[in-house]
């Protein structure tokens, strides 16, 4: 059975670069490319597609940067490129990730109704806090109030919702502070929640120069339990470490990711990965990388690039990189179909860590313990 292929789209461009953030974006003056930028993704679109032959995309994701930057047109036509060259699942999931501030102040209900007419269901919301102290030491484009009007916004015109938050912030002296937050989104009863802890990522600003006011390693993890607590409470799955979910909510494009399925990357600085079966044969693990900088991707959409495969002795750590994000962990029969090795050469490291505590393995699923989870970094070493 082919691997499921999924379509991640990138769009680079920001109104401000936030200081946590390592994403490839850029802040840009003045109207963006769009014309130019969309026809350089239909180009990238026709020179990948071959590679995955006459697969079936169960779906898209239009990330970033900030895509809701996009006009409502731009992403019709798009979407109606896309649809011309690649076959869809009946049901694809195409995800649209925007910011509260673009939402709040540039999309009125019309921009809303054609980002849904044009084949988005489901928008994933930058919302990070709904405390305007909070927001503003993030560096957010919006406030509070900008924040509860793109939720209530959104789910006028979209039935699947996912709101990012954030925690462990700058000025977040105790859990409340951080549940605070999650009683305002759960308020909306969005479908899905995401809810990250604030990382000063390498390469960051906040890297170079920490913010005052973080909370404590200790009071932070008490509040991801707490945060944990609550959506559980709520009717939330935890189904993976920062991933929170009603019946049915999950985000199916992601949970490709997760399970080392395939992907096509288009856009300034995009990853894919790419397997490639022969009979008789181990199958190969391929990535492929665009330019990051939205100019030279510009100047060389539509060029092949670069493909590079992924050494065998290197593939079943990024499997278990990805599958032990998830609550529920693998099977031994996806370790093998993913990455065509047995389990057997990975068992002692992975009985090492569920001796220390971090992993459950048992004859039919691998799966972090709690512990496990929050100490994911640690369990992976482990397993290198």
């Amino acid at each position: 059975m082919p691997i499921p292929c999924a379509l991640y789209i990138h769009v680079p461009w920001c109104v401000k670069k936030c200081p946590y953030c390592d994403f490839n974006s850029y802040t840009h003056d003045g109207p963006l490319p769009e014309a130019a930028y969309l026809e350089a993704l239909v180009a990238d679109l026709d020179a990948a597609l071959p590679l995955v032959a006459e697969r079936s995309l169960p779906s898209v994701f239009i990330g970033g940067g900030t895509p809701s930057l996009l006009s409502a047109a731009g992403v019709r036509q798009l979407l109606t490129e896309i649809r011309a060259r690649a076959q869809l699942a009946a049901d694809v999931e195409i995800t649209l990730e925007a910011n509260p501030g673009t939402l709040s102040e540039m999309l009125d209900e019309s921009r809303l109704a054609g980002l849904r007419a044009a084949g988005v269901n489901r928008l994933s919301l930058g919302v990070q806090s709904f405390q305007d102290a909070c927001l503003a030491a993030l560096g957010r484009i919006h406030d509070r109030a900008a924040a509860l009007r793109a939720v209530a916004l959104a789910q006028r015109h979209f039935e699947c919702v996912n709101l990012d938050l954030m925690y462990g912030l700058p000025g977040q002296r105790d859990v409340a502070a951080a549940l605070a937050d999650l009683e305002t989104a759960l308020d909306f009863a969005p479908r899905h929640v995401s809810c990250y802890q604030l990382t000063l990522e390498p390469n960051t600003r906040f890297a170079a120069f920490p913010p005052a006011g973080l909370p404590d390693p200790d009071l932070a993890a008490d509040m991801g339990d707490a945060i944990e607590a609550r959506l559980t409470a709520a009717g939330y799955a935890h189904y993976e470490i920062s991933a929170y979910a009603k019946p049915g909510g999950a985000c199916r494009h992601n949970l490709n990711y997760w399970r080392f399925g395939d992907y096509l990357g288009i856009g300034a600085g995009a990853h894919g990965k790419l397997t490639v079966s022969r009979p008789g044969h181990a199958p190969r693990v391929l990535r492929q990388a665009r330019p990051r900088h939205p100019e030279a991707y510009l100047r060389q959409a539509g060029a092949p690039f670069p493909v590079f495969e992924v050494l065998p002795r290197e593939v079943p750590f990024e499997f278990l990189m990805n599958a032990l994000r998830l609550t529920s962990g693998f099977s031994p029969r996806l370790f093998a179909a993913r990455t065509g090795q047995s389990l057997a050469d990975t068992l002692p490291r992975l009985r090492a860590a569920e001796r220390a505590g971090l992993l459950r393995v048992a004859p039919t699923r691998i799966l972090p313990t709690p512990r496990g989870r929050r100490f994911l970094n640690r369990l992976l070493e482990m397993l290198m």
